[in-house]
């Protein structure tokens, strides 16, 4: 039996988070055992333990612009002494075989994998363009001789990090992957979900953006582009589901006065983070995830799909590793109202073709994107990592 740590960064339930929780659900217990460690209590630490794996709250070491004041400084050094000494006693309790630093986000693990002589792996998820300072960082740090392997979730995520000189002999890549399987709505289910959740009718097309309430995401470019042809159809609504990052509400607060301003209170519907997210996507009848910077992977787009829903994306990042132009869906330009509302008005007066989409990405989210084929990549590594 080999004793993986796995470092995460957050204990919610978004892209990373759910990656993070697929990957040890699934993963041979058999072979592996995992223990993990989070910043925090929240879902994310629930769902891990349903599965009776153990969860141990830590600091993780969050690197952030906040930290360069003397006072978030010192903070940090005190986390890192805390953090290093949490780890060593369960180091010793359980002789891990491997580190698994989940996103950029966490240094815990490459500094406590260098201390112990450990094998480390580092499973990126971003892409940070800016403030460069902060890519020169990482890029210094995934080429230590401690990182002994690099997953990307994406292509576009290694050609960022490989064009900022980062090692490309210690990398792979590995779209995430997502559960195949998952519970059926009835039609009067979803009729009620539909009324109750999400503020609409049967009779509505009911268009919807999933995600992160923030500036790069894109809510503010749909929410122009459906005021742009919303008075051409009397029978659109349109929903955004999630929530705004901590300390972040300003999004959603100018995300509701440009609705009031839009005089649009009638026809969009805001809805708080939504645990049952397969509910959501059967609920709908069009996904749209226009984010204005490279989306890394783009994790809701295969969810849509996956419910047979057409998908509009912003054409750039990971996404375009996901969505067929003109079969699954629509790639955009970002940031382009125009496109956007072209798009839309496509989908929302062709039945057809919105179901021939949502065959097609459905036939690709299985084949492509199972969480099958995503463990079996990690166990392969896992494997050549520890013998």
């Amino acid at each position: 039996m080999k004793n993986i740590l796995f470092i995460h960064q957050s204990a919610e339930l978004y892209g990373s988070d759910k990656t993070l929780l697929l990957l040890l659900k699934y993963l041979d217990k058999s072979k592996y055992n995992p223990l993990v460690v989070l910043p925090n209590d929240g879902p994310l630490k629930q769902e891990l333990e349903k599965e009776n794996i153990l969860v141990v709250i830590a600091p993780v070491l969050k690197l952030s612009r906040k930290m360069f004041t003397l006072s978030n400084s010192i903070q940090f050094f005190k986390d890192l002494k805390k953090g290093i000494f949490i780890l060593q006693d369960l180091h010793k309790k359980h002789h891990f075989d491997l580190i698994y630093s989940n996103t950029l986000a966490v240094l815990l693990g490459i500094l406590f994998a260098r201390k112990s002589k450990i094998k480390h792996v580092w499973h990126v998820h971003e892409i940070i363009e800016s403030p460069k300072i902060f890519t020169k960082i990482f890029a210094f740090i995934l080429n230590t001789k401690a990182n002994s392997k690099i997953v990307y979730n994406s292509i576009t995520t290694k050609e960022f990090w490989t064009s900022n000189n980062t090692n490309s002999s210690k990398s792979i890549i590995v779209w995430n992957g997502i559960e195949t399987q998952y519970p059926i709505l009835s039609d009067s289910e979803i009729l009620d979900y539909r009324k109750k959740t999400l503020d609409s009718s049967s009779e509505q097309i009911v268009i919807a953006l999933v995600g992160r309430i923030s500036r790069w995401k894109g809510q503010l470019v749909l929410l122009d582009a459906f005021h742009t042809i919303e008075s051409l159809y009397s029978n659109i609504k349109l929903v955004f589901v999630g929530s705004a990052p901590p300390n972040q509400e300003v999004f959603l607060e100018n995300l509701n006065n440009k609705i009031v301003e839009y005089k649009l209170k009638d026809k969009v519907h805001i809805v708080p983070f939504e645990k049952e997210i397969y509910k959501i996507w059967q609920s709908i009848d069009v996904a749209i995830v226009p984010s204005i910077e490279p989306e890394p992977f783009g994790l809701v787009a295969v969810e849509a799909m996956l419910s047979k829903k057409p998908v509009i994306a912003s054409n750039h990042g990971g996404l375009t590793e996901i969505v067929i132009n003109n079969q699954t869906g629509f790639l955009v330009e970002p940031n382009n109202v125009a496109a956007l509302s072209e798009a839309l008005s496509k989908l929302i007066t062709n039945t057809q073709l919105r179901k021939e989409f949502g065959e097609k990405g459905f036939q690709r989210a299985v084949n492509e994107f199972s969480v099958e084929k995503y463990v079996q990549h990690f166990e392969s590594i896992f494997t050549k990592l520890i013998p």
